[in-house]
């Protein structure tokens, strides 16, 4: 596999491409060989960043909590050498409007699809992480026939791979406490507003398995897109509308299982020890690979195994 550089990427200069921005406020930063693209997505502007190989196969990556397109940086170019690229940012998160209103993964599914579909994609391989996995397990429910497969990274969905309770256990605890948390009308923004750049910083560094994974810059960057207008709220949002995304998933495999080719990718010390095996009730044809030496943050952490990983699935639909 890849060898990964451990250091983290520099923060670039901010691009000057703020044509369509929802979030003019928020700096924009460009990856080389990438564009920046907005459309709409059934009444709102989502971001995506888009590059690689036109004819070739189009992979689709889709990020979560505390993060934005920018999560994939350092697992884009390598993938970009074999494949189109498309990059999205999610309702709420970094350049995509903060849409008032349901943040279940059956209609953010729906979003993404729409974004997609304006985008001049037929059908696709699509990877999601954290709830970019929650978001792509849904569409995947949905639109199993727009998609070649998925892959789903250390993500506990929900209804799916998500514990039914909260661990208080200490040695397990801090990997979940922040779902409950999350739940408890208005106490979140009271306590974290002003305060963005201190929780996106523990979660970057504590979830990861070095404490050096991410750099000052990049806690930064993570911490504006929250604290910009309406962002920490949409963040908060995706768990306090995830028991409607757990009714409706499990409504969507009432009418049978998916049976395209499903990864899971789990990590040496991430949350979910075997994303595969919690998917397997649920997916006919799922398969699983545990990547060494990282934390929670697969993609930041370790990006040349991702994207090995990736290209061997892609390839061959599996990965064993």
């Amino acid at each position: 596999m890849t060898d990964d550089a451990m250091a983290p990427t520099p923060i670039p200069t901010p691009s000057r491409s703020y044509e369509q921005n929802p979030v003019p406020g928020l700096p924009l930063y460009d990856l080389a060989g990438f564009t920046h693209r907005w459309v709409d997505a059934e009444g709102i502007r989502m971001h995506a960043v888009e590059g690689g190989r036109p004819a070739g196969p189009t992979v689709v990556l889709l990020a979560g909590f505390p993060q934005t397109w920018w999560a994939w940086r350092k697992v884009m170019p390598g993938l970009a050498e074999r494949f189109r690229v498309i990059a999205i940012d999610l309702p709420g998160q970094g350049h995509s409007d903060r849409p008032q209103g349901a943040y279940d993964t059956h209609t953010v599914a729906s979003r993404v699809q729409a974004a997609l579909t304006a985008l001049d994609v037929s059908k696709y391989w699509l990877v999601g992480h954290d709830i970019g996995a929650w978001v792509a397990f849904s569409l995947a429910l949905t639109h199993e026939e727009r998609l070649h497969g998925v892959a789903l990274l250390d993500a506990g969905i929900p209804g799916i791979t998500l514990p039914e309770s909260i661990p208080t256990d200490p040695e397990r605890a801090w990997k979940t406490w922040h779902f409950a948390f999350h739940l408890v009308p208005e106490l979140p923004e009271t306590l974290l507003t002003g305060r963005e750049r201190d929780y996106v910083g523990w979660f970057l560094k504590v979830k990861a398995l070095s404490p050096n994974a991410f750099d000052g810059a990049e806690v930064d960057h993570y911490a504006a897109a929250i604290a910009a207008e309406g962002g920490l709220s949409a963040s908060l949002a995706y768990y306090r509308d995830a028991a409607e995304s757990a009714r409706r998933n499990h409504d969507a495999l009432e009418r049978g299982r998916l049976t395209l080719p499903v990864l899971g990718i789990s990590s040496s010390h991430g949350s979910i020890p075997d994303m595969a095996a919690s998917i397997r009730a649920w997916a006919e044809n799922a398969t699983g690979v545990v990547v060494p030496g990282a934390g929670h943050f697969i993609p930041d952490e370790r990006p040349g195994v991702v994207v090995d990983v990736l290209t061997a699935f892609i390839g061959g639909g599996r990965v064993d």
